[in-house]
């Protein structure tokens, strides 16, 4: 794999500028004089990596999972939870009161009546087709308060130790009982094209709010807010703070489900007179992306760190989600940069020569199981600066290609490609000679008191873009929280390094 590596590489050189940028592309030929052209040199050095630990990652995100499956690699088992808000229209509108059909007097107080109330889940993709019709366990809390957007939750928060969850004698604890395909649904409507895969969540016990009135379902403590206090209904903010602040979905038995929740919704079904007719309609209430939602991971750490510190997993690295396995690149910035000592002085070689590509290839290794339930690949991952990794996603940074950067996997290669990551490593040099400066220490200090200024982290992570078609621009960057691994080449212990393939002007 190496020579073939140096081999492709010998034709790197001949079309490297057409990887920088249109300021760049014709410096040598726009020169008049033959001699003045650019003078091109290449080098190939290896880049040292191992597995890490992830640790918890930023729980925030437009996209949430649930589920609960046994990780083949670990044995043990990973859930997924989250907690979400519900979004409202500025349209949303009951009819008139009177119009709607009113509850008995067996309540605390006679509302107007909401039929049945539901939460429907939308899911994704199933996790793998064998377990489609495993049994599985579920309980939807009713959260006390909102989650607010300023406040940063990490993938293993606990929503009761938080305090997150409303549990006096009145509050929503609902159990259900599901499988991925939802056999609850008729074949008629199954073998229609538009059906979708779903959990329904039927929420029509009695149901007590926070002020002890009690309503014969959660539909109608919902209708009877409306029409008693309708500036709750103004915006979001206003009804998760006044009305519903939210839910959480605990995963409670079963193992074998995991999906991606593409779109959640509360609907409120009721009747109403529309002249002399009734009419039977619902209200819907979404958990979207204009509402916060965070999804909660339960992995085994211990089992993570074992698979991590294997000797006889040090021949490659991993990349792992969720909130499992990073690779960790060391960068060999002195030595791309040609620094040596020469009579105990550190001299440059490439001082005055113009860094104009670095390319990186990820090469995958198959998977060597057999096992139905083995993870997919990561789709995309993201190249971050180790001790930037935190900032980069509380901050809501993007990919700039100058600090950070993104690829996508090419199954036709079986691979991760970094075209060019020339400006990574200016800055990282230039930081380094700055800090030197600033600190006024040598070389070999400077770096004992910064061990990762040259350390890189490969992050699965997950995209939202905006455009069109023929351009698409990413607007948010997020860490993955779908179940994916793979094993790249590289490892303490590897025969096959990754390497970083340069070219150099003058």
């Amino acid at each position: 794999m190496t020579k073939l590596k140096n081999m492709a590489f010998a034709a790197l050189a001949a079309i490297a500028i057409s990887s920088c940028d249109e300021d760049t592309m014709t410096v040598g030929s726009s020169l008049t004089n033959e001699t003045d052209k650019l003078h091109l040199t290449t080098a190939v050095f290896d880049v040292p990596s191992r597995s890490v630990i992830s640790g918890p990652v930023l729980a925030g995100g437009s996209d949430c999972y649930l589920g609960r499956v046994r990780d083949p690699e670990t044995g043990s088992v990973v859930v997924s939870e989250f907690t979400t808000q519900l979004h409202v229209l500025e349209q949303t509108v009951f009819p008139t009161e009177d119009n709607i059909f009113q509850a008995d007097t067996n309540y605390t107080k006679q509302v107007s009546m909401a039929d049945s109330c539901e939460i429907i889940m939308i899911l994704g993709s199933s996790f793998k087709k064998q377990d489609e019709l495993t049994p599985m366990k579920m309980r939807t809390h009713e959260l006390l308060k909102p989650i607010r957007e300023n406040q940063k939750f990490y993938s293993d928060y606990d929503p009761v130790k938080l305090g997150l969850l409303r549990n006096d004698a009145g509050s929503l604890h609902e159990p259900t009982n599901f499988t991925y395909q939802n056999l609850t649904s008729n074949d008629t409507m199954r073998a229609k094209s538009s059906y979708v895969e779903h959990i329904r969540v039927a929420l029509n016990r009695p149901y007590t709010d926070r002020h002890g009135v009690t309503y014969n379902n959660y539909g109608s403590y919902i209708i009877r807010q409306y029409f008693d206090h309708p500036d709750y209904f103004r915006n979001s903010y206003s009804f998760a703070d006044s009305v519903c602040p939210g839910f959480f979905f605990e995963m409670t038995d079963g193992l074998g489900f995991h999906s991606k929740i593409t779109d959640l919704s509360l609907c409120v079904y009721y009747r109403y007179n529309n002249n002399d007719t009734t009419k039977s309609v619902y209200n819907l209430f979404a958990g979207t992306k204009e509402v916060l939602q965070t999804t909660r991971i339960t992995n085994d750490t211990a089992a993570i760190r074992r698979l991590a510190e294997d000797p006889s997993e040090q021949g490659h690295t991993y990349l792992k989600s969720p909130a499992g396995l990073y690779t960790e690149l060391t960068l060999p910035v002195n030595q791309i940069m040609g620094d040596t000592i020469v009579n105990g002085r550190h001299e440059y070689l490439h001082a005055n020569d113009s860094l104009r590509a670095a390319k990186v290839v990820l090469y995958r290794l198959n998977n060597d199981t057999v096992d139905y339930r083995a993870l997919s690949t990561p789709s995309n991952i993201l190249l971050v600066q180790k001790d930037s990794l935190k900032a980069f996603f509380e901050s809501n940074k993007i990919p700039d290609s100058k600090t950070s950067y993104y690829t996508t996997f090419a199954t036709k290669t079986n691979s991760y490609t970094f075209s060019n990551i020339s400006n990574l490593i200016t800055n990282l040099w230039n930081m380094k000679q700055k800090g030197m400066k600033a600190e006024n220490v040598d070389s070999e200090t400077w770096e004992q008191r910064h061990p990762n200024w040259n350390k890189l982290l490969l992050v699965p992570v997950s995209f939202i873009t905006s455009g069109s078609s023929t351009s698409t621009t990413i607007t948010s960057v997020e860490n993955d929280m779908s179940l994916t691994s793979t094993r790249l080449e590289g490892g303490p212990m590897t025969d096959h390094p990754i390497q970083v393939s340069v070219v150099y002007a003058k």
